[in-house]
């Protein structure tokens, strides 16, 4: 198999930009979903307070009129660029402005000049900024209602339920000494592991001459470095031990890092659509396209992927443990920024008939597994055309449990 379409989100929800190479993180791809948008509420009292909702595509579908593109960085002190380009809907009908219109946002704004503000995305709660009046009176001209761009900055998100690896897969005591002892990469704990058993050791001898010879006060004493040499080794190693353990963190992304589809299932659903239409993949808003699955929605069994071909740019391995579940977001038309009228804004209902298969989510249909990047991958690049094995398969379908 092989990746067939990279994309990134620079802001949730909008149009994606697409890319023939990404550089992975554990958070995502580079600038993947760092902006979100959220519409001002007024208050039910008519105050001058103000509430903020979270803007998502299957609740605001006009979002799908703003295609977004991204302009790297050439250099360390360069903030590179964010382009916003709005496209009105055909119909007199639609929202906003009437005319083609633009914006360039810094890709990595100073957050020391912006307003922080609290955000809760899926009760999953960080710290944004405020990107400030001239973006804000932008995107409330296209939208025509008020909203605010908020920038994640340096913060992020807790991974809740059972999705990330780490939740999945707790380590016993004995595992994690068994990891120090074996893992080259794990020097450091080695050695904190040797002095701990070796000093451990020696109390023990210690302590059978006292009891041998008599123990007194003044000979108890003479056990105290010993004794404390011990457990701050111990302190240290469980420190150590705990620091090494990667936390997984997300950014304005639904549930993780990253999403994969196969051109396979996405076919399944172009076929369930009248002849001439196809459905759109970027509806499913996925990071990784894969191509070559021998099966439609085989990907529902994958447990990890090993990624890249090692031509100069690194491989790494993704671990995928949870299915997509899916939302009305499936209907959208991208083109009006309304839903979908005929065939094409049923998709979510065909989809209903035979991939509900997740006992986690039982009423949605599932499309696409969520991935998270294993630390050592951080940093490689990823391109269209890489190759892409299936590294572990289950047997046994996996839960969604992300707390509704």
């Amino acid at each position: 198999m092989k990746v067939s379409q990279l994309y990134v989100y620079p802001i949730k929800s909008l149009r994606p930009t697409t890319i023939t190479e990404g550089i992975l993180t554990t958070r995502g791809f580079q600038y993947d979903r760092h902006f979100m948008l959220l519409k001002v509420i007024p208050a039910e009292d008519g105050s001058s307070t103000t509430n903020l909702k979270n803007m998502h595509v299957p609740d605001f579908p006009e979002m799908a009129l703003f295609h977004t593109d991204i302009e790297y960085p050439e250099t360390e002190k360069d903030n590179g660029k964010l382009i916003i380009t709005y496209h009105p809907p055909l119909s007199d009908s639609g929202p906003g402005l009437r005319e083609t219109n633009r914006l360039e946002i810094p890709l990595k704004p100073n957050p020391k000049s912006l307003t922080p503000f609290k955000i809760i995305m899926h009760k999953s709660p960080t710290t944004g900024y405020n990107m400030g009046a001239e973006y804000n009176d932008w995107f409330s001209a296209c939208f025509g209602y008020p909203v605010v761009l908020a920038y994640l900055g340096p913060h992020s998100r807790e991974v809740l339920g059972t999705l990330a690896p780490g939740k999945k897969d707790k380590k016993t005591a004995l595992r994690t000494i068994h990891e120090s002892l074996t893992n080259p990469d794990r020097k450091w704990e080695r050695v904190l592991l040797v002095l701990i058993v070796a000093s451990a050791i020696n109390l023990l001898l210690q302590s059978g001459t006292l009891v041998r010879d008599g123990i007194t006060p003044q000979t108890a004493r003479s056990l105290t470095p010993t004794l404390l040499f011990t457990a701050g080794a111990a302190v240290l190693y469980y420190f150590y031990t705990l620091h090494a353990q990667h936390e997984d963190r997300i950014t304005f992304a639904d549930c993780a890092p990253y999403l994969v589809i196969s051109e396979t299932s996405v076919d399944n659903v172009s076929a369930r659509l009248p002849d001439g239409e196809t459905m759109d993949r970027t509806k499913f808003r996925p990071n990784i396209v894969v191509s070559g699955a021998e099966e439609a929605f085989e990907e529902d069994f994958w447990g990890a992927l090993t990624l890249g071909n090692g031509l100069g740019h690194g491989s790494g391995k993704m671990l995928l443990t949870a299915n997509c579940v899916r939302c009305q977001s499936l209907n959208v038309d991208y083109e009006t920024g309304k839903m979908g009228t005929g065939e094409s804004g049923a998709v979510l209902k065909k989809l209903m008939k035979d991939r509900r298969v997740d006992s986690g989510a039982k009423f949605s249909p599932v499309f696409g597994r969520y991935a998270f990047l294993e630390p050592k991958g951080e940093g490689i690049s990823l391109r269209v055309g890489d190759q892409i094995t299936v590294a572990e398969k289950g047997t046994k379908r996996s839960i969604f449990d992300w707390p509704s």
